[in-house]
């Protein structure tokens, strides 16, 4: 991988994804550059919205990622300096191609105000977008050798993204957004005018309390799965540490305010102490 490539790819995962920036600190060298590449990339297709002024904009975004990792050559494309670096870990470590473009294409749900039908669409889009990332990261922790790591990305993923929409249930709110699975909120007596503005009710937080409850269910299977892995995999599973810590800051009374957070030199001593 090119230095500068590498360094662009660190550039952006640490102003796009604090925590998973954080992640890559405690990561074995010669695997970090491959993972914060990887990582970068998931943090700009993550963004696409935010970026976009229309969901046409961030389709064309999109498409331009998925003809990126399909496309003959890459000539042209090797001139955006993370899709150069993305391809470098493709090729080196023989990541397979089609998750990378299912990835994409979950991420088109991102684009457009539609709520998450219900629990089983969440997963899969969890499973699509994070669980993903963790069975890649694994198999380059693994020296590019596929590796079976089942429940514990299944699991950790899952309990990633609630954790994730959870603490971000107030800024998408804002924005006429719900990720969260809306059958769970709706089966509470929920309904999307009340919360587009803003409004608590006993309903709401049931409905929170419920898949709060859910991703702890996930992250205890996913801490069993992961422990049953050889050891030398264990560091690309270490955000279950802070994942942990911000699950049990989760603010359910109140969830139209921003999420309270650890300080980041508290996230890598988390992150270190699990892995050791």
């Amino acid at each position: 991988m090119k230095a500068e490539s590498a360094r662009y790819a660190a550039e952006q995962l640490r102003a796009n994804d604090r925590d998973r920036y954080l992640a890559t600190l405690i990561l074995p060298p010669k695997a970090r550059d491959a993972l914060t590449a990887l990582y970068a990339f998931n943090a700009d297709i993550a963004s696409v919205r935010e970026r976009a002024r229309e969901p046409a904009a961030g389709e064309i975004r999109l498409q331009w990622w998925a003809d990126a990792l399909t496309g003959e050559g890459h000539g042209a494309v090797r001139q955006n300096p993370l899709a150069d670096a993305l391809l470098d870990v493709v090729d080196e470590y023989g990541l397979p191609v089609p998750p990378l473009t299912r990835m994409i294409a979950a991420r088109r749900f991102d684009l457009y105000d539609d709520p998450m039908p219900d629990v089983a669409t969440f997963e899969g889009y969890a499973g699509e977008t994070v669980s993903v990332l963790y069975q890649l990261g694994a198999m380059i922790l693994n020296g590019g050798r596929p590796v079976e790591t089942g429940d514990a990305a299944g699991h950790l993923g899952v309990a990633h993204a609630l954790i994730g929409h959870l603490r971000a249930f107030g800024y998408n709110a804002s924005r006429r957004r719900i990720v969260l699975p809306w059958s769970v909120l709706a089966a509470n007596g929920v309904n999307q005018s009340e919360v587009f503005a803003g409004t608590m009710s006993e309903g709401l937080a049931a409905g929170l309390a419920q898949l709060a409850d859910m991703a702890e269910g996930h992250v205890t299977k996913a801490d069993v799965a992961i422990r049953a892995l050889p050891r030398e995999l264990r560091a690309v599973f270490a955000p279950i540490a802070v994942l942990r810590a911000q699950h049990r800051r989760l603010e359910i009374e109140s969830p139209f305010q921003r999420a309270s957070d650890i300080a980041d030199w508290r996230k890598i001593a988390l992150l270190s102490w699990w892995t050791h």
